[in-house]
């Protein structure tokens, strides 16, 4: 089991920047696969990316595809989501997520993320 805690959400201008971090617990952070994934009000959580344990394969879904950037530093036991060119759309909470096989096992708290039009 890993501890996750995500930091860096906050309000946002539309075409604005943010940046994500999620600090994990324990050393064995090289062994998950992490994702970030979002849920915003009325909605059920959406897939927004993925990446590999060694941070080489990475995905996205459709909706953030060429704006938002995954990353991880497994010397920092950190992983990233660089979100450029915002829109109100991608306003949600957003949580990071770590799997050792093919489910998401252990989950953050959450950071809000808004984007003003």
């Amino acid at each position: 089991q890993v501890q996750l805690v995500e930091s860096g959400g906050g309000l946002v201008q539309a075409g604005g920047s943010l940046r994500l971090s999620c600090a994990a617990s324990g050393r064995t952070f090289s062994s998950y696969g992490m994702g970030w994934f979002r849920q915003a009000p009325g909605k059920e959580r959406e897939f927004v990316a993925a990446i590999s344990r060694s941070g080489g394969p990475t995905s996205y879904a459709d909706s953030v595809k060429g704006r938002f950037t995954i990353s991880r530093d497994n010397a920092k036991n950190t992983v990233y989501l660089q979100m450029n060119s915002l829109k109100p759309e991608d306003t949600a909470v957003y949580y990071c997520a770590a799997r050792r096989d093919t489910l998401y096992s252990d989950w953050g708290q959450g950071t809000q993320v808004t984007v003003s039009s």
